[in-house]
């Protein structure tokens, strides 16, 4: 039985947040997928978010950028990182979530994907659910635990290839108990490391990989002025920035997206869901 709700439903529309400071970097990059061609929805019925067709031999596709964007499109991203094991630390008062940040987001008409691990949903599950049901925003998935699918990945835990998808499935179910009715079909791997074994352990679950061209830097960062810059600095047409949603871990992005979000408008830019530049 398929257990991912996605496949069910529609929807409308350099560092890593862990138990220590992570580097952000994707390990061993495949070949570039080709676009899948949704077929039209039977009537009554709604269409599949977009996703990408599989990789050779079925590996699941990889989406870094739109390189072919024409138009001044970007996809702002934030990872709501809390690893499996890091319940006591939020029993003791550290916070892992940022609902300052959303509201800037809001507040400045940003659209955006979370990108949200399902112990973070359970943690918090009111804002897991305010986020997920606001049109602004479209939630995705960033594993249950946050430990790592490759070996060596910056010190994270590592999840063995036969518990990958069972890793992935927790956490699209976390999301239901916190009452997120539509998480995207997007899974982005924890510290950004995957390699052919990941790939292929989550063949056929129909996600789409997600990473980044844009690292901002700003996972334990604290001055905002130099998120912004290398944010601003890294921008192109069809760009994915990778940014985190967690309130100790990455203290300067609320302030830095005050300064990010008008240049980038001043430059023509329009934000964009990762949705919708697949």
């Amino acid at each position: 039985m398929n257990t991912f709700p996605f496949l069910k439903r529609a929807t409308a529309a350099g560092l890593l947040t862990a138990v220590g400071a992570l580097a952000l970097a994707a390990c061993g990059a495949p070949e570039a997928p080709r676009a899948a061609t949704v077929p039209a929805p039977a009537v009554g019925t709604p269409s599949r978010p977009p996703t990408l067709a599989p990789g050779p031999s079925g590996l699941t596709p990889v989406f870094m950028r739109a390189a072919g964007a024409r138009d001044r499109t970007v996809a702002l991203t934030f990872d709501a990182d809390m690893t499996a094991d890091q319940g006591p630390r939020a029993a003791a008062g550290e916070r892992f979530d940022n609902p300052r940040l959303i509201g800037t987001l809001r507040r400045l008409k940003v659209p955006a994907t979370v990108f949200m691990t399902g112990r973070w949903a359970e943690e918090y599950p009111r804002q897991a659910r305010a986020i997920g049901r606001d049109p602004l925003f479209e939630v995705a998935n960033h594993s249950y635990s946050h430990h790592a699918f490759t070996e060596d990945c910056y010190g994270l835990p590592t999840v063995p290839a036969s518990g990958m998808r069972a890793d992935v499935e927790r956490a699209f179910g976390a999301f239901r108990r916190a009452g997120i009715e539509h998480p995207m079909p997007y899974f982005r791997f924890p510290g950004g490391c995957y390699d052919r074994r990941a790939l292929k352990a989550l063949n056929g679950t129909g996600v789409t990989a997600v990473q980044w061209d844009v690292v901002s830097g700003d996972a334990f960062a604290t001055d905002a002025g130099a998120v912004a810059r290398q944010v601003l600095d890294g921008v192109r047409p069809g760009s994915v920035v990778v940014m985190h949603c967690t309130r100790s871990a990455a203290p300067a992005t609320e302030e830095a997206l005050r300064t990010i979000v008008p240049e980038l408008r001043k430059r023509g830019y329009r934000f964009v869901r990762v949705s919708e530049l697949l």
